[in-house]
């Protein structure tokens, strides 16, 4: 087992980085005068920073840990599924979703619900979307920060850890915004790829290669399509389970679709996007295949947290001076994740309550406003952030948690797309009936009574969430043309958008770029079926 100490050299390397990261967020702090330039970066955003933010916010708070940790103690290379199945939902959101998100001129998800139901629906959606940016998604990274200090620092607290890298993140997401999330992003995510190539490079010449990993691996564990009785991830889960969360989490979620929001226009939206979902494809070499590289190196029992297995390669197989550019993907890896769910959060609060309900508030107040509610959701954070320790590993902590709360949210998205008899009662119904049979079935898993695999629970839910929806709205009035106008796609929006596509050279043809990354991730999916 590898001494975690940290040589001059590495403290410097993150100091420096530290030192470039406040920079960003305080030259942003200059030229975001209002809530457009704080909460959407002034809508001015290209399809490039797009795609790596999305990458860099995502990866930071599962992958770069908990990946390598599915992979080394859990489920092997099925973990990637999550990952490839990210590209093509990628897809279905900017065939099917987003040009009415950027159409409709919205400043978050739950905003979107207004416009096509009511405002019941807006502030119900908001309250739980608050509720996952902070207890899931912010606690959840600074935890996985907290076992990267902790390997370092036996003998400091988790919650001494999860505090210092809230406030770091905290204080220039308060003082620069999306902008400042996205640029910094930017960076973090380029570190954040290039040091876990090195890890998994390393990890695979020390192992042995392919060969010795397969000598040491369940059969099971090396292939990503599973049986129907595996207990884990069935075959039948990708379908359901895995598809449906990642639907929510890439199409529904504050925390991921706004920096899309902030696209200059629709056009670098559906790149950007798409360029996320590129992006996705390589993580099975760079951030799965370290844990099953780890399974050779330190047999089973050699690492009590399977949480840790990727910071134990780092500081087992990279020289020092090399060492300190991974150390500092590691921590860019969390400020990334810490910062946007941050800056979602204070978005959610700041447009979806204070705006809504004083509507006269200024610009520049609502960016003021913006700040103090960052701040208070770090503290928040800080507090829950603990909690997480209970759970087995950081993934099942992350996918049981969205398995329960987001399919409702999900019915409403799917039905207001696309059947036009959705109306507000039936959008309030399906989100109460969804998240009432949650509750109930949480107390029938939590005592025993009957358990569910997450993987099956997310598509039953999200069934009472429809079935309750349909009902209510057939025995209510129909919808107002202003709440479908405009908000839904038709057979009639895709023909004309293949008008305007007729003259669009293919390389930029957003259909043509979806079908090239459909094609890719079967590849990939095919190599390690």
């Amino acid at each position: 087992m590898p001494e975690f100490t940290l040589t001059t050299l590495d403290i410097a390397v993150v100091l420096a980085y530290g030192v470039v990261i406040f920079g960003i967020g305080l030259y942003f702090s200059r030229h975001t005068d209002d809530g457009e330039d704080y909460f959407l970066a002034g809508r001015s955003l290209t399809w490039g920073l797009i795609g790596i933010s999305l990458v860099a916010s995502n990866l930071s708070s599962s992958s770069m840990i908990g990946m390598a940790s599915a992979a080394y103690g859990g489920i092997g290379l099925s973990v990637y599924n999550y990952e490839w199945m990210a590209a093509l939902v990628l897809v279905v959101f900017v065939l099917f979703f987003l040009p009415f998100y950027l159409k409709s001129g919205i400043y978050t998800m739950p905003e979107f619900l207004e416009k096509r139901f009511d405002g019941r629906s807006r502030t119900y959606f908001s309250a739980i979307s608050i509720f996952l940016s902070v207890i899931v998604d912010t606690a959840a990274a600074l935890y996985a920060g907290a076992l990267v200090v902790q390997l370092l620092y036996p003998d400091f607290p988790l919650w001494g850890s999860m505090t210092i890298l809230a406030l770091v993140a905290g204080a220039y997401t308060i003082a620069g915004g999306l902008k400042a999330v996205v640029y910094t992003d930017a960076i973090q995510g380029t570190l954040l790829l290039v040091g876990a190539a090195a890890v998994s490079f390393m990890a695979w010449q020390r192992s042995g290669g392919w060969d010795a990993v397969v000598a040491v691996t369940p059969e099971e564990k090396l292939s990503l399509i599973q049986p129907l009785s595996s207990p884990d991830m069935p075959w039948l889960g990708l379908i359901t389970g895995v598809f449906l969360l990642g639907f929510y989490f890439w199409t529904t979620n504050q925390f991921m679709v706004q920096r899309v929001l902030g696209a200059k226009n629709l056009d670098h939206g559906r790149w950007g996007a798409l360029f996320g979902g590129l992006l996705k494809l390589p993580i099975l070499f760079l951030m799965v295949m370290p844990g099953t590289f780890g399974r050779v190196l330190y047999p089973e029992g050699m690492v009590a947290n399977p949480d840790q297995i990727f910071p134990t390669l780092l500081f087992d197989l990279l020289p020092a001076g090399f060492r300190a550019l991974v150390l500092t993907a590691m921590v860019a890896a969390i400020m990334s994740s810490v910062d946007s769910t941050l800056n979602a959060a204070s978005t959610l609060v700041t447009m979806d309550f204070v705006k809504k309900y004083r509507p006269s508030t200024s610009p520049q107040a609502l960016a003021r406003i913006g700040r103090i509610v960052t701040a208070i959701c770090m503290v928040v954070a800080i507090v829950w952030s603990p909690i997480i320790t209970r759970a087995d590993t950081l993934w099942d902590y992350l996918q049981s948690t969205l398995a329960y709360v987001a399919p409702p949210a999900i019915a409403l998205f799917v039905l207001g797309v696309f059947w036009k008899r959705a109306n507000g009662h039936g959008a309030l119904a399906g989100l109460v009936a969804g998240h009432t049979a949650s509750v109930i079935f949480l107390v029938l898993s939590i005592t025993d009574v009957l358990r569910f695999n997450f993987l099956y629970l997310a598509p039953i839910l999200l069934l009472i969430s429809m079935a309750a929806m349909v009902i209510v709205s057939l025995r209510t009035a129909p919808p107002p043309a202003e709440k479908t106008e405009g908000l839904m796609w038709t057979p009639a929006f895709f023909r004309a958008e293949t008008e305007e596509l007729k003259g669009v050279p293919a390389w930029k043809n957003y259909r043509v770029q979806s079908a090239v990354l459909v094609g890719l991730t079967a590849v990939v999916v095919g190599l390690f079926w």
